[in-house]
Formats: structure tokens, C-alpha cells, sequence
């Protein structure tokens, strides 16, 4: 039987936990990563530099590398002294072949040919782009990091430009794709931002194949205290537009320490809003399971695509 077509849009290490649940199983997925980081390494390195900041870009080549554990262990070596203090080895590898090559683009493929992938890794953008939310209290802010951490509400996000030059090979994947997959991640600073990137987000409301978000376990401080499930899918209605999510995967009841506060889900609820939901033993303590979820979300890969 042929190996369906999966793609993953999104960041952080959300993102990076479904790749590596794909790989573990035999699929090789394809990754739309969002470029707006803008602290730590990454950010110096795109400020300095003046190049794609390579964080998330990174995380997801490690996550689908042939041999991830010592290609974990080298490229997501942090140093510790020095000027080179907070930046990570696979950061400064990208960098480098950046230069070498002459682009960011080239510096992923080869990236990605040298570390084996199962799969692809694609930047949602030819070029970074700036997050800027819409606050409740009327402020603007700007930059991915403070909009993490600002203690105000997000009422609305964009991209600044706002029609940043999309990744041609990203669409394309969209558009052949058998299954698409949101989250989980922060919903804000991960989730949202590949989908805002026009040609991304009218590839993914125009595709035939499946539309799965799959729900982010725990609130996040600074950005989702207070939002349930269905909070989440309207966010992602309103920014992207309506239909955008067609089934929700939300895991069976579980257990959490007494100081972690998880995102609460009503099925009955979040059916109103026009979404199948599914729900599976998907998780491992507080966090989601790679092997059970990616083994969840070929089964929706095989599945016949949804009545539009």
C-alpha cells in the first residue's frame, strides 16, 4: 500500500514530536516550518547575520535524521562560554552553509541530504517574517517573543510583511497532500504563524485532504489560560478561515500533576462547531506520545477525505 502523503505545519517542539513519531512508524512527512523566531540563538543569528532565523528549521531536521541520537546530541549541543554562549551547533552549521551556499534554502536540502531525513523540511517563507499581535488592552506588539510572553490577551495576529513571500515547494505539498496536520504547539507563536502566509493558508482551505488539529494538552502561561478545545478552533477559524479543521484528536482523560493545567474538552461542544472528534490514548505523562500519535494520524491519512 503506498505511504500517504502527511504534512505538518507548525514549531517548536510540537511540531518536532509528530515528526518523530511519522519516522518511527515508516512514514517520511513532509514539514512547513514557521520563520518568525526571533530570541535566543536564532534570533541573534538573524539579526547578525541577516538570514532566516534556523531554530525551528533545525529542531525538525534532527527530529526526522537517520540517526537522531547522536545527531541530537551534536546539532542541538548548546555552548555555554564564550561568545558563542547560548548558540546551538546545528544553528551555526545552517549559518554556515547559508553563506557557503548562497541561500537558506540551499543550506536546508543539503542539511537535510547530509543528516539522511525521512521526509522534507521546507520554511513556510523565502524570507522572515516579523509576528505582530493585536492585543486586547489595544496594544500592538511585535516580535514572536514578546508576543509569548506579553501578559495580555492576543485578539488578533499577523505577519509583517503582510503577504510574505511563500516557500513555492510548501504549497505544493498542501496541495498534494493526503492528510494535513495542526499542532499541537503554542497556538500563537507556533501553530497560526505558517498558516498566515497567504498562499499557504488558501492552499490549505482549498485542499480535499483530511484537516486534523490535534489539540494541545496543557494551557500555556501568556498566551492560552482560560482557552478549552473549542477556544483554540474558533482562534483558528477566525485567523484562517471557516472549515480550516475537520477532525480534532483530543486524548482520553488522564492524569496531571496538581500544578499543570490542562486544556479542557467537551465533545458534545466542540461537535457543534462542525468538527469530528477523535479522541485516543495519545499521551505519556503530560505530554503527547509520538509512536500512539503518529500511529492515530495514519490511520486518518488512510482514511477516504472528508464530504466538502
Amino acid at each position: 500500500m503506498k505511504a500517504p502523503h502527511i504534512v505538518c505545519l507548525g514549531g517548536g517542539t510540537g511540531l518536532s514530536t509528530v515528526l518523530r513519531g511519522l519516522k518511527a512508524v515508516g512514514q517520511e512527512p513532509t514539514a512547513i516550518v514557521t520563520l518568525t523566531d526571533d530570541g535566543g540563538s536564532s534570533g541573534r543569528l538573524r539579526r547578525d547575520l541577516e538570514m532566516p532565523p534556523p531554530g525551528d528549521v533545525r529542531a525538525c531536521l534532527v527530529a526526522l535524521a537517520e540517526d537522531e541520537s547522536f545527531m541530537a546530541n551534536m546539532f542541538q549541543h548548546r555552548f555555554t562560554r564564550g561568545e558563542l554562549a547560548g548558540h546551538n551547533l546545528g544553528n551555526l552549521f545552517l549559518a554556515a552553509l547559508t553563506e557557503l551556499a548562497g541561500s537558506f534554502d540551499a543550506a536546508v536540502a543539503m542539511t537535510s541530504h547530509a543528516l539522511a531525513i525521512a521526509g522534507q523540511v521546507l520554511p513556510a517563507t523565502r524570507e522572515p517574517a516579523v509576528l505582530v499581535a493585536e492585543m486586547e488592552d489595544g496594544r500592538v506588539v511585535a516580535g514572536e517573543t514578546a508576543v509569548a510572553t506579553d501578559r495580555s490577551r492576543v485578539r488578533r495576529l499577523r505577519l509583517e510583511p503582510r503577504a510574505p513571500r511563500e516557500h513555492p515547494e510548501a504549497v505544493a505539498a498542501v496541495e498534494s497532500a493526503d492528510l494535513i496536520v495542526l499542532g499541537p504547539g503554542s497556538l500563537f507563536t507556533s501553530t497560526l504563524p505558517p498558516l498566515l502566509v497567504p498562499a499557504i493558508r488558501l492552499a490549505v482551505l482549498a485542499s480535499r485532504a483530511r484537516r486534523v488539529y490535534v489539540a494541545n494538552l496543557l494551557q500555556q502561561p501568556s498566551e492560552t489560560i482560560g482557552y478549552d478545545a473549542g477556544l483554540h478552533l474558533d482562534r483558528l477559524t477566525q485567523h484562517i478561515g471557516a472549515g480550516v479543521v475537520d477532525t480534532i484528536v483530543v486524548p482520553h482523560l488522564r492524569r496531571l500533576a496538581t500544578d499543570l493545567i490542562p486544556v479542557d474538552f467537551d465533545r458534545d461542544d466542540l461537535a457543534t462547531r462542525g468538527v469530528e472528534v477523535v479522541a485516543g490514548h495519545v499521551t505519556r505523562g503530560h505530554h503527547h506520545d509520538p509512536v500512539a500519535l503518529a500511529r492515530l494520524l495514519v490511520r486518518q491519512a488512510r482514511r477516504d477525505p472528508p464530504d466538502r
